[in-house]
């Protein structure tokens, strides 16, 4: 039963209301005039709207507990099912960098046997053709161990702040006199006074990938771009060249997979080995950076690299 006063206030609210129908508290209300007065009719739904709110509560906690139920599932399965791949992929890593050093030492001693057999032979096409893939094989070696310590982690960055400007142009300038052999040309456009928190080393390492990269893969008489600029907190560097090949856009990140080729014809003629942009990207990568490559009109090619001004985490490995 409901009390006088308290039907005295639902009447009072319904009335204020400008509606003829609706709800006043718990009561669902209808208003019908007359003449000379007004008639309010209720109806206690009081029953059903708690009914409801139990039914929605326990709606929206069964459903929590359902999803948080599925998420466990699936963390549980997948860390299961990618934990062989995960320790396939760093036993790789670890038989590259074991497997390099092992090769080191027979490479080395090829070398020197057939420097020794020149010596005494003289210069011939058979020692000739020895010591050439020697020494391609012994700089895939290399590589392929660097990008393997890159990947494993090895002693600190030297993280200390450093002129960029001058470290770009630098090494920008070394490659000076192998472009003009080719009959390139090499175009400087660095922003003086610039500096940058990194690894000198690896600084030095990623602008000589990407020249060596934009060297190789571009056609005799074209124009090499390198450029170093500042746009607010982070440094931009990019090198574009004349492309040999058409490069389809989706193709582009591939560019940075270990031994991909965007022209497989050509490995004998620019003797790369096709990691060259892998270990760029790890660089890149180790120093909060990002690179990608992009192709503009012409069939020009661009690598763009940005790298923050200041480095959040010093702590992160290159070398080892």
């Amino acid at each position: 039963m409901i009390e006088p006063a308290e039907a005295s206030d639902l009447a009072v609210k319904a009335f204020s209301k400008s509606v003829s129908h609706g709800f006043a508290g718990l009561y669902r209300f209808y208003k019908q005039s007359g003449s000379d007065k007004v008639r309010i009719l209720f109806l206690d739904c009081g029953r059903e709207i708690t009914s409801f709110q139990r039914f929605l509560m326990t709606s929206i906690v069964l459903s929590a507990l359902g999803l948080l139920l599925i998420f466990g599932i699936v963390v549980y399965f997948s860390g299961r099912i990618v934990r062989p791949f995960a320790e396939s992929y760093e036993k790789q890593k670890q038989f590259i960098t074991d497997a390099g050093h092992e090769i080191k030492t027979p490479l080395a001693i090829i070398q020197a046997d057939a420097d020794v057999l020149e010596m005494e032979l003289g210069e011939n096409e058979w020692l000739s053709d020895i010591q050439a893939h020697v020494k391609q094989l012994s700089g895939l070696t290399n590589d392929l161990v660097s990008l393997a310590r890159m990947e494993e982690g090895g002693t600190p960055l030297q993280i200390l702040e450093m002129p960029i400007s001058d470290l770009i142009s630098e090494a920008g300038e070394s490659f000076q006199g192998l472009a003009q052999t080719q009959g390139k040309e090499l175009q400087l456009t660095v922003e003086p006074m610039l500096s940058m928190e990194a690894d000198e080393k690896a600084m030095r390492q990623l602008v000589s990938i990407l020249l060596d990269n934009a060297l190789k893969y571009s056609p005799e008489g074209s124009r090499i771009q390198l450029s170093l600029s500042r746009q607010g907190k982070v440094l931009k560097l990019a090198v574009s060249n004349s492309s040999l090949v058409p490069l389809p856009k989706e193709n582009l990140d591939r560019l940075f997979e270990r031994f991909y080729r965007a022209d497989p014809s050509r490995n004998s003629q620019t003797g790369g080995h096709g990691i060259g942009l892998s270990i760029a990207k790890a660089i890149v990568t180790t120093h909060s950076g990002q690179i990608h490559a992009s192709h503009e009109e012409n069939n020009i090619l661009q690598i763009t690299v940005t790298l923050p001004l200041k480095q959040k985490q010093p702590t992160k490995t290159l070398y080892s």
